[in-house]
């Protein structure tokens, strides 16, 4: 009997859950699932195919074309997205596609259909999976749930070295307002909001490395593997 657990993270936007989400699955040689690629990976498609929102909100047969993959690159040790075979990595994190992907995501149809594909793709457990509400609505029996937050400010700081470190070069403020615009458009929409699931574990990392985020994590995962193992 396999004693693979499904590992849901939710949290705000830029505070780490992917970074997070990626060590524990190497860690526990799971499969890692980046959601808010995928939402990124659609915003794009609609971008480049001109289709708006009330297209597919009247048709949502227009997403049946839409193909999202994650593929490991042991070079750079990093899960890459692909879109329809493309590998959409870099394009994705552009700030055009941040400033488009919180409408898109609060459209239900694209979210009931993506929240198919995530739980096809984790049906058989030893999955992590990242984004706003996998522990809610994606994965609500999963056995560990962890609420990932940080402050607006020190959540920007971090997303803007990030992307400056990719050779992106964007404006802190416009990074800073996009995040809080973000939180806002996130935890008020109608489809699946941004909440914590009710026995979710909060994890505060305002200040905390990304090596202390990565030992607490994944003695929780750890302590839950073990106790379901020994009943």
């Amino acid at each position: 009997m396999s004693n693979k657990i499904t590992i849901a993270i939710d949290g705000q936007s830029s505070c780490g859950k992917g970074t997070l989400a990626k060590n524990l699955a190497k860690e526990l040689d799971y499969i890692f699932i980046d959601s808010g690629a995928m939402y990124r990976a659609v915003t794009l498609y609609l971008m480049r195919e001109n289709i708006s929102l009330r297209e597919v909100s009247e048709d949502p047969a227009l997403l049946g074309n839409i193909k999202i993959t994650f593929h490991f690159d042991p070079e750079r040790c990093y899960y890459e997205t692909y879109l329809n075979g493309e590998n959409v990595e870099n394009e994705i994190r552009s700030m055009e596609v941040a400033r488009k992907v919180s409408p898109v995501s609060a459209i239900q149809e694209i979210r009931t259909f993506l929240v198919a594909q995530q739980q096809t793709m984790g049906k058989d457990k030893g999955v992590v999976m990242d984004g706003r509400d996998i522990g809610t609505v994606v994965f609500p029996e999963a056995e560990l749930k962890i609420f990932m937050t940080a402050s607006p400010e020190i959540r920007a700081k971090r997303r803007y070295e990030e992307l400056h470190k990719k050779g992106i070069h964007v404006n802190y403020q416009e990074v800073l307002h996009n995040i809080i615009e973000r939180d806002h458009i996130d935890s008020t929409r109608d489809a699946s909001p941004l909440a914590k699931a009710e026995d979710a574990i909060t994890l505060d990392n305002s200040a905390m490395s990304k090596d202390e985020q990565a030992r607490l994590s994944l003695s929780w995962a750890r302590g839950v593997i073990e106790s379901l193992a020994t009943h």
